[in-house]
């Protein structure tokens, strides 16, 4: 009889790219994931998958199995809920993804005050800007900007209506001016991010019903949103930020806003995981936390 987390990992593994990818996210080898499939698969007379060393999908017996193993752990989780909510204990260990600016400069310490609330909760924290550890890492859930292209990922949103703000340091605002339409960025240095092979190099703005887009360049660009905001802070150019990572900065002037007549882009902000079996009752209880906290910062 397979245990409750080999079927959790059946069903990641079915989500997964590889099996390679399914091990790390369960914390586990790949050769003992690999003895993990082939024993549950001897043991119910299926072949759940095919398989080889870069690539990996369900069979058909394999995805109707899979299905029915994702309904059950779902149902399973949710008797755990009930369960655990009548006890009124939140107790576990939550592994949890989070954007590199936004997750060291202001989610860390409400996580901290989070386990002042729920003593018996424990973070594994990982900092990274991007989504792809969700299936690939030991990661349950992750915070990110924009709602997930990959429609296989549940997202819960927790800042549905945030958007980008131009900034840029007073320091660099005396020295070169501020432009006085976003056109004029690309004469500008603009700092500008880059996330795998993708350089977010074209911003866009809004104003009523006009809208545009204007391709911008400057002497930095880097992989890192905490980057970023502290090359902005020295002057070294102007950003293009979520206002959610520079709320505390324009409030004190180390950054000012810049074009406030137009609207930057949207940036929501969602938490995002594999499966509904992730959403343990720890992790509704942060997600409704994390709402209010970004509520009463934005």
């Amino acid at each position: 009889m397979a245990s409750l987390n080999e079927l959790q990992f059946l069903v990641r593994a079915g989500r997964a790219a590889s099996l390679s990818d399914a091990a790390r996210a369960m914390d586990i080898s790949p050769a003992a994931a690999s003895a993990l499939v082939k024993r549950l698969e001897a043991e119910l007379g299926l072949r759940l998958f095919v398989r080889s060393t870069r690539s990996l999908r369900p069979t058909a017996e394999g995805q109707a199995f899979l299905q029915r193993c994702e309904q059950g752990l779902e149902i399973i989780e949710n008797a755990r809920e009930s369960l655990l909510a009548g006890r009124d204990v939140i107790r576990g260990t939550l592994q949890l993804s989070l954007p590199s600016d936004l997750g060291r400069n202001v989610v860390l310490k409400w996580l901290h005050e989070f386990g002042r609330r729920y003593p018996e909760v424990r973070f594994r924290l990982q900092f990274s800007d991007r989504l792809a550890e969700v299936y690939r890492e030991p990661v349950d859930i992750a915070l990110r900007y924009g709602e997930p292209a990959d429609s296989g990922l549940i997202a819960l949103p927790v800042a549905p209506d945030n958007r980008r703000v131009l900034c840029a340091s007073p320091a660099y605002v005396k020295a070169h001016g501020a432009p006085a339409h976003p056109r004029e960025l690309a004469q500008r240095n603009c700092l500008c991010f880059q996330l795998s092979e993708r350089t977010h190099d074209r911003w866009r703005f809004s104003r009523g019903k006009e809208s545009f887009a204007v391709d911008v360049a400057g002497g930095v660009m880097c992989d890192d949103g905490d980057a970023v905001r502290r090359l902005a802070l020295a002057g070294a150019g102007i950003a293009y930020k979520s206002r959610l990572d520079v709320a505390e900065d324009l409030r004190r002037g180390g950054l000012v806003p810049l074009c406030e007549a137009w609207r930057g882009e949207s940036a929501p902000l969602y938490l995002a995981c594999a499966d509904r079996s992730q959403l343990r009752p720890v992790v509704r209880l942060l997600r409704e936390f994390l709402v209010e906290r970004f509520a009463a910062r934005a």
